[in-house]
């Protein structure tokens, strides 16, 4: 397969990309309709990078809406969606079924999915639940970084400083129950290893991770190690690479780090320069952080690194795109944001990926595990 026909092949297939933050964005203001001079994603750059299904993330921020205002918040982020879709209905569509996403894409419409990312939205009612679920939300990531009462994060579970339970309590396990009889996707990235297994255990439908990579390529604790990764393909679940360099390489994460904190009083000071022009100073922000690491910020052949090892341990059914944009505060060299994304499949094609394989990752895999938990596999 030639180089020259990677924009061809990228347009062809089906892309999805299962996780984005880019309601934070409008949350503080953006119109994504236009183009954007900041940030990751907007509908114009949307259609630019080939996109067909993009998942919208719904994330309460627990440390503003904890406890009894995060179920409210998640309903309006939902609303904001909807009036997108309501104001560009010619471009983009929601859409809650395999069916409904093929039928968007084939009127050349985005198909706009939904996922809630953290448990802590339902506020440990299952009728909050069931309600997400009937406005269109299609998976629910069961933690965040905070752990709540019915699951645990990665995040706590390895920290010395967090002493409470760990794994899914009785109403935790009642939630994976409702959404396999919802057929609704359950979601593990930032789950700690207790809550992990303790969903494998109980699931009976394939699991997800939405936006997660692999711990044996950078041992973080966001990531997966290689037990689970044969946990979710032996369920008939999917592993969505996380684009963030954090995740991706241990030398990156570590410089980023220093950077980040020998930057702090110098960006306190930037910050207050720029008053309420926040935009103006989150641009400026991300520009610095992106010279500072220009010399050692991992390129897009990281990602494939990451999907090697994922191939190597299970094959190529169980991986997929999910790149946290705008929920991510920089990004790999030659990826600056939504409108590169063909710039992976030719780094798949340069890596001698059949095009059969390169469709499964772009897209096939996640309708296959889509339509096996939607419809059920039998």
């Amino acid at each position: 397969m030639a180089q020259v026909n990677y924009q061809h092949l990228h347009q062809d297939a089906l892309i999805v990309d299962t996780h984005c933050d880019v309601l934070l964005q409008v949350l503080r203001g953006a119109d994504i309709s236009k183009r954007l001079d900041f940030g990751h994603v907007d509908l114009i750059r949307l259609n630019e990078g080939g996109i067909d299904v993009q998942f919208f993330a719904v994330w309460p921020d627990p440390q503003i809406y904890k406890p009894n205002r995060m179920y409210a918040h998640t309903i309006y982020m939902i609303e904001l969606l909807e009036n997108i879709i309501d104001k560009n209905s010619q471009k983009i569509s929601l859409t809650r079924t395999p069916d409904e996403i093929i039928e968007a894409v084939q009127s050349g419409k985005l198909a706009a999915c939904i996922g809630v990312e953290g448990g802590t939205a339902i506020e440990n009612d299952l009728s909050k639940l069931q309600n997400l679920y009937d406005r269109g939300v299609r998976y629910l990531g069961l933690t965040w970084n905070d752990s709540h009462d019915w699951a645990s994060s990665a995040h706590d579970e390895t920290s010395s400083k967090y002493h409470g339970q760990k794994g899914l309590t009785d109403f935790g396990k009642a939630v994976i129950v409702k959404m396999n009889e919802l057929r609704m996707m359950i979601d593990v990235s930032h789950c700690g290893e207790q809550t992990f297994w303790d969903v494998i255990k109980l699931s009976s439908q394939p699991i997800i991770a939405s936006h997660s990579c692999t711990y044996a390529l950078r041992r973080h604790y966001r990531n997966l190690k290689d037990d689970q990764i044969k946990a979710i393909a032996d369920k008939g679940g999917v592993i969505f690479i996380n684009f963030y360099p954090g995740y991706l390489d241990y030398e990156f994460g570590v410089k980023y780090e220093q950077i980040k904190n020998s930057s702090s009083a110098y960006l306190n000071s930037v910050r207050k320069e720029y008053g309420s022009d926040l935009s103006g100073y989150r641009k400026f922000r991300t520009e610095y952080y992106r010279q500072q690491t220009e010399s050692f910020r991992p390129g897009i052949e990281r990602i494939l690194d990451h999907m090697d090892h994922i191939i190597k341990i299970v094959g190529d059914d169980h991986i997929g795109l999910g790149s946290d944009f705008d929920g991510i505060s920089i990004t790999p060299k030659g990826l600056n944001d939504v409108s590169e994304m063909a710039e992976i499949t030719k780094c798949m094609m340069n890596r001698g990926y059949s095009e059969i394989r390169i469709r499964k990752i772009l897209g096939e895999n996640f309708m296959r595990v889509f339509k096996d938990i939607s419809y059920g596999s039998n």
